[in-house]
């Protein structure tokens, strides 16, 4: 089966399953993994910064080679296994389903009135302090969570297997997971996580900004501001701390017609980040929704357009 039909049928299983707990999803292993090769290289390699480099390139060319491994092995059995076990693999590298469904939680709390449950649920998706936050800045954190995580959540790793296939998908979720591990300014990490993290801000460089087209492109299709996406995009997506979550929040920022960033709490701790977009329209659990569709309408068409361009290649 060629990659497209498995990225459209991982597609359209995550749009429909989620991210069942329940599933053996290769990123939890990938973690632990990494956590017990770190106390190895650390041991062997006397210099964190070249300990932390051959942590990374042991999981990322490990992950990608088990896995083009097991796609043959499974089409030594049959080729329908190996075409399955691609798909699978694809489907549990993508996460638009359960990105949508935690910031929904956040609405329906908002929309019942009961800010706790929102604090909660808001919670669950970014590392700020959420105990004292009012219904505005539930919304911001939200549309801001969905905005950031739709490239390395979703467009970053559909455009990998499209490129790659399952090997090349599970690639880029061992760079993703590396940086969450690893990818810390704090003392132990400071040096040990440096690849990790540069790694993962390259390997988001090119979906980052071939993902902002698509927001703009669904923007004009949903009725919102794609001028506004397309200008605050170029205007304030450098304002983020990440060179490459800003454009995607500065683009929702921009159709939306909302103004995101700002002031957040980390362990009661202030950090004030630069806004990103005008604050021409109130912010509003309705935005939530907005953001949610926006996040959909957009992946669709960068996965539309990377599977039309790969076929495209093949012909010529």
């Amino acid at each position: 089966m060629r990659v497209e039909y498995q990225v459209i049928i991982a597609f359209v299983l995550d749009s429909v399953l989620g991210d069942p707990r329940w599933f053996p999803h290769p990123v939890r292993y990938i973690g632990r993994v990494a956590l017990v090769l770190e106390k190895s290289t650390r041991k062997i390699i006397g210099n964190a910064r070249f300990a932390g480099i051959m942590t990374a390139i042991i999981i990322i060319a490990g992950s990608a080679g088990l896995t083009s491994f097991l796609i043959f092995a499974a089409g030594q059995i049959h080729p329908l296994a190996s075409d399955i076990l691609g798909i699978l693999i694809i489907y549990t590298t993508i996460a638009a389903r359960d990105l949508n469904e935690h910031a929904k939680r956040v609405f329906r709390a908002l929309q019942s009135g009961e800010l706790s449950e929102a604090r909660k649920a808001l919670s669950m998706m970014v590392g700020r302090d959420t105990e004292m936050l009012d219904e505005p800045e539930l919304v911001r954190g939200a549309v801001e969570s969905v905005a950031e995580n739709l490239v390395d959540g979703v467009t970053a790793p559909l455009l990998f297997a499209i490129l790659g296939g399952p090997a090349g998908a599970i690639a880029y979720k061992a760079i993703n997971t590396l940086d969450s591990t690893f990818g810390y300014r704090t003392p132990r990490y400071l040096m040990f996580g440096w690849a990790s993290a540069r790694i993962d801000d390259l390997a988001n460089w090119f979906p980052a900004r071939l993902t902002t087209p698509c927001i703009v492109m669904a923007s004009a299709i949903m009725g919102k501001d794609a001028a506004g996406a397309a200008r605050i995009a170029r205007r304030d997506g450098s304002k983020h701390d990440s060179p490459n979550s800003g454009i995607s929040e500065a683009a929702f920022a921009g159709a939306l017609g909302i103004r995101l960033g700002g002031l957040n709490y980390y362990g009661g701790n202030a950090h004030q980040g630069q806004f990103i977009g005008d604050n021409r329209i109130p912010l509003k659990a309705c935005h939530i929704n907005e953001a949610n569709k926006l996040m959909y309408l957009s992946t669709i068409l960068f996965a539309l357009t990377g599977i039309c361009v790969r076929i495209v290649i093949s012909l010529i």
